[in-house]
């Protein structure tokens, strides 16, 4: 009895382990599901702006919207690229139309027609009938209004980074662009640096094998720039918000290198940040406030997983003191590239051809190539925009030429009727991320979905066969 007793016993205990395990198992693959994020449906009548072209234009005129930091270097640029006209050119600040007025004068140009001193001089010169296209340079807040309404009242419109802070005005631009079949791009200028251009034409061609992993950051110790922020924007708006409020100099490089809506798209994201110790210390600095609500963390990161099954990592940190970094890295299948803080490529050796790197035997898995095939490659893969205008955009300058390079890209698509390098679901996927990780991080870093931006068109397009056209 005492047997027949403990067998029953040992039967139980053996169900009772069983049926955890099997509940364990259970909860240990169960898969968390994103937090949903709204795909409004595509207003009656519009279609996608993928691979958008428009009419040729002879003579680019532009009007420039925010005559601040940004503005009076885009003016001065201008000066420098053949088929463009300074029609208009506006800022609340009446001086700081003057200024550059001076720049136009200067370069031996006709003035402009001036806007300034109301809140909603803008409004005038988006309706002139004399432009093409709007560039709009001012605080983050006014961007997505002036894009709006430049494009509704018949204008291409250029937005400095970022372009949007929100969802709800990222579907604001995309629908309008769809409307009127104008260009929406984002002046995003680090895609267009001398290492991060020649890597996307050494990925282009293979010579990375699969990649499987990028990075990029926006490491930028801002202390001494805040006091010349006007009205003090933008520390302020850290202050409000929560999450990577300018992700787009690493998202812009890290999306190209994975074709991202060519071929690949965002799935989800998860986020985390710091407490603020720095961006509270700079309030008090400026401003003589304790700053309790200050949302912004010193430090946020953020992970990304894609449909084909790559990842993505975006840091940002504008308050402590480090080395400037964009980060920007790549891991292949067959090689490696990284900027920050040491510029170099790691390649297998079937990956270099013997005009690189006579001596195969100097390249190995486990450190950068020697710099002398660095620099081989560089040239090698030297991507065509960079062999036409590299002289020049040094010379003319902007962030050591990329600020020159994009505008000057940016009008040559518009002079031949060709797609944009960057279109506006380029801004919608970059800038995305100002209110998606601020969503994982008040909800303790839960995974969230990213929209498809193109409504299904993700696929359509596949890699940049359409963009840096020639």
């Amino acid at each position: 009895m005492i047997k027949h007793f403990k067998a029953i016993c040992l039967v139980a205990i053996f169900i009772s382990f069983a049926a955890c395990n099997s509940s364990e198992t259970k909860q240990a693959t169960k898969k968390f599901t994103p937090i949903k994020t709204e795909v409004p449906k595509r207003p009656a009548g519009q279609e996608d702006v993928l691979g958008l072209t428009a009419p040729k234009l002879d003579t680019v005129r532009v009007g420039f919207i925010g005559l601040g930091m940004r503005g009076p270097s885009a003016v001065e640029r201008f000066t420098h690229i053949p088929g463009t006209k300074v029609v208009a050119l506006c800022d609340i600040r009446p001086e700081r139309v003057s200024k550059c007025q001076e720049i136009l004068i200067e370069a031996g140009l006709p003035q402009a027609a001036e806007y300034s001193g109301e809140e909603d001089s803008w409004k005038a010169l988006c309706e002139r009938d004399d432009i093409d296209l709007v560039y709009i340079a001012t605080d983050w807040v006014n961007h997505v209004p002036m894009g709006l309404y430049a494009m509704e009242h018949g204008k291409h419109t250029a937005i400095e980074v970022p372009a949007a802070m929100s969802l709800e005005d990222i579907w604001a631009l995309i629908n309008t662009s769809e409307k009127t079949r104008k260009h929406c791009m984002q002046l995003e200028n680090c895609v267009y640096d001398f290492f991060e251009l020649t890597t996307l034409n050494m990925a282009q061609q293979g010579i990375f094998g699969e990649i499987l992993h990028v990075e990029g950051s926006y490491i930028h110790n801002l202390e001494e720039f805040w006091p010349y922020y006007w009205n003090n924007w933008r520390l302020d708006y850290n202050r409000k918000h929560r999450g990577d409020v300018y992700a787009t100099h690493g998202m812009g490089p890290a999306c190209q290198l994975l074709n991202i809506h060519r071929g690949d798209k965002m799935n989800y994201l998860v986020a985390m940040d710091t407490k603020s110790v720095n961006g509270r210390k700079n309030v008090k600095k400026l401003q003589d406030d304790d700053a309790p609500d200050f949302k912004n963390g010193d430090h946020t990161l953020t992970l990304i997983r894609t449909e084909q099954e790559k990842t993505i990592h975006i840091q940002h940190n504008v308050m402590t003191p480090r080395p400037y970094s964009r980060m920007y890295q790549l891991t292949g299948t067959k090689g490696f590239a990284n900027k920050y803080p040491v510029e170099g490529y790691v390649l297998e050796p079937e990956q270099v051809d013997s005009d690189v790197a006579p001596n195969h035997e100097d390249l190995n898995a486990h450190g950068f190539v020697p710099e002398k095939v660095k620099e081989a490659l560089m040239n090698k893969y030297k991507h065509p925009i960079h062999k036409e205008l590299e002289e020049t955009a040094k010379k003319v300058g902007g962030h050591g030429g990329m600020d020159f390079i994009m505008d000057y890209r940016l009008v040559y698509c518009l002079r031949n009727g060709l797609p944009l390098d960057m279109d506006v679901y380029d801004l919608a996927e970059w800038c995305s991320l100002g209110e998606l990780t601020s969503i994982s991080i008040e909800n303790n870093s839960a995974p969230v979905e990213v929209p498809d931006f193109t409504r299904g068109g993700w696929n359509k397009i596949q890699g940049y066969t359409h963009a840096f056209a020639k």
